[in-house]
């Protein structure tokens, strides 16, 4: 369980390829972190399975690289970094899963005084859990929804990025065409389940 709050920007220094492709990230944590430890990268919940002081490697299953955009890393890729949520850690995004739904594409970045507006793109079939002031992680980032909008087959929804989040994550370096992570809030999850169950 995780926040959507980046404790660390992390950068990819080396890709091994198996079926599930092993991926070596860099950090600037210089404590070893526990094997077996859950990490979420891009918002993508990682095992540790073998770890040094300022870096560590994570194991991707075939699945993982269908769904996310972990298979499109390569080298130098950034990598938004979050530890696993401790009970009595404070909850300062909302809480997220490190499951991801889908990918959104990058539309628009405009500039709204000092921050970034930034429009997404995604499949309409996904976009139906997107609510305009409800929560969404993208790449792992909690970020509120400003406003959303249904077109024919897509749905487009925009976030605010103030200068502190787009520093100290990799929504700095975005340009439109950029592909993110998306993972809903899980109430949106359960109220679909339950609106199926007859």
């Amino acid at each position: 369980m995780f926040t959507g709050i980046v404790t660390d920007l992390g950068e990819v220094i080396d890709i091994i390829p198996h079926d599930d492709r092993v991926i070596e990230i860099s950090c600037s944590h210089q404590e070893i972190i526990p094997l077996g430890a859950s990490v979420a990268c891009n918002g993508v919940c990682l095992t540790i399975i073998e770890a040094f002081s300022g870096r560590f490697k994570v194991q991707a299953s075939a699945e993982t690289l269908m769904r996310t955009t972990v298979g499109a890393w390569s080298k130098g890729t950034k990598v938004n970094l979050e530890r696993s949520l401790k009970l009595g850690d404070e909850l300062g995004g909302h809480l997220v899963y490190g499951h991801v739904d889908g990918i959104a594409t990058i539309d628009e970045i405009e500039a709204v005084g000092d921050s970034q507006q930034i429009t997404f793109q995604m499949d309409k079939k996904l976009g139906r859990f997107v609510a305009a002031k409800g929560s969404i992680a993208l790449d792992g980032v909690s970020l509120t929804v400003n406003t959303v909008k249904d077109l024919q087959e897509m749905t487009q929804f925009v976030v605010n990025i103030i200068p502190y989040t787009a520093k100290q994550t990799s929504f700095g370096r975005f340009r439109p065409g950029d592909r993110v992570n998306v993972e809903i809030d899980m109430l949106a999850r359960y109220l679909e389940r339950l609106s199926q169950v007859k």
